[in-house]
């Protein structure tokens, strides 16, 4: 079955498709405008680090306590209120005017991205309940598409909304697509049978779910493998690049939203070339080529148009990577670990996503840019190396 045969056939895929592609379409309107708003307010590379940390340290800390409420708390319900959340949350930004704030920012941000965080859990340990095998991986295959398509529309959308309008109009437009995804998702009816549990102690539920995990290493390692992800984190070294050595040939929004477009526009195309042909053997090659794509871009980075090739290339085997090592994880766990798991997955991905973009905010000042690239690079050879060794010869 194709992707777009999954779409057709499947209603509860459409209508979580239709969902994610409305939220996700605004967010990045808000994205663009607050990078382009810590370089107008003269933000030190830490503190932009910083901020785009914060769209990862909430996933850290919430994670022991959003599985238990994602495996035991009526789907709909829940996601429901995560979603009003973020729109408070949009609503916010508006309040932002100089450095003086950024402190409130941070804390916008957290309840915002922990709402998200707890949403695509919620909806990913969903997915695995209604589909197996080739299906759910295409599946979050669609997922990625669509994350990677708003990205691109929102990320270049974004940088001419912000050039041309200012901060503001960027975070009302998220708003009224905030509200668009509520009204869908309150018209929204999921054909599974809800089994809400009483929540009658976390702490036991925590650790059950842990107890689970220690007794299955092989979830362990699939968790490891696919926060190897987590390093093409590259909004702050993006954001640093347009703000180092872009801004004197294209304006910093612009510079923004155009390089993460490209990146975009091949996470989206990436999968169409490769999703069948992927298979465990063959993961090998794609970490191996994630690698190589990502030191080329570093080679090309002092040059911004021939950047954006280097930005394109370092995409277009992420989204399959991802998708594929996140599905060798849905297919591992019990469906009543399901939330859990995914909990501690994304608590260990976004972890390396916030060590990543630190890394690259302290880095920053004893190195260049290009140097810190290579780097990442070759950690990526390196996991292909430990996944030989561990997973795929065992």
């Amino acid at each position: 079955m194709t992707h777009k045969e999954l779409l057709l056939n499947n209603k509860i895929v459409r209508q979580l498709s239709i969902i994610q592609f409305t939220a996700y379409f605004g967010a990045w309107f808000s994205n663009v405008a607050i990078y382009s708003m810590l370089v107008e307010f003269n933000a030190s590379a830490f503190l932009i680090s910083l901020v785009v940390a914060m769209n990862f340290i909430p996933s850290i800390i919430l994670t022991p306590f959003s599985g238990s409420l994602v495996d035991s708390l009526p789907t709909k319900k829940f996601m429901i209120i995560l979603l009003i959340l973020e729109l408070i949350m949009t609503l916010g930004f508006l309040t932002i005017n100089s450095l003086n704030d950024i402190w409130f920012l941070l804390i916008l941000l957290f309840i915002k991205m922990g709402s998200a965080s707890i949403f695509f859990t919620t909806e990913m340990a969903l997915l695995p309940k209604l589909l197996d095998g080739d299906l759910l991986t295409k599946a979050n295959e669609i997922h990625s598409i669509i994350w990677s398509f708003t990205f691109t529309a929102g990320m270049a959308l974004g940088g001419i909304v912000v050039y041309h309008f200012g901060t503001t109009s960027a975070f009302l437009i998220d708003i009224s697509f905030f509200i668009i995804a509520l009204i869908i998702l309150l018209n929204t009816f999921f054909d599974i049978e809800e089994k809400t549990k009483q929540i009658t102690n976390i702490i036991l539920d925590i650790k059950d779910g842990l107890t689970y995990l220690i007794k299955n290493k092989k979830i362990i390692y699939y968790i490891l493998l696919h926060s190897s992800v987590g390093l093409t984190a590259f909004d702050a070294l993006i954001t640093l690049l347009a703000d180092y050595q872009y801004k004197h040939i294209i304006a910093v929004s612009l510079s923004i939203g155009l390089t993460n477009a490209i990146r975009a526009f091949a996470l989206m195309i990436g999968p169409f070339f490769i999703t069948n042909w992927i298979n465990h053997k063959r993961l090998f090659y794609i970490i191996i080529i994630q690698g190589i794509s990502i030191i080329i871009w570093g080679i090309l980075q002092n040059n911004f148009y021939f950047a954006l090739i280097g930005i394109f290339l370092t995409g277009f085997v992420t989204t399959t990577l991802w998708s594929f090592t996140y599905a060798m994880i849905q297919e591992s766990t019990q469906n009543q670990y399901l939330g859990r798991v995914l909990s501690y997955n994304e608590m260990i991905f976004m972890g390396v996503n916030m060590l990543t973009t630190f890394s690259i905010g302290i880095l920053a000042n004893y190195i260049s840019l290009q140097y810190i690239t290579f780097l990442i690079g070759v950690l990526f050879i390196i996991v292909a190396l430990l996944y030989k060794v561990i997973i795929w010869d065992r």
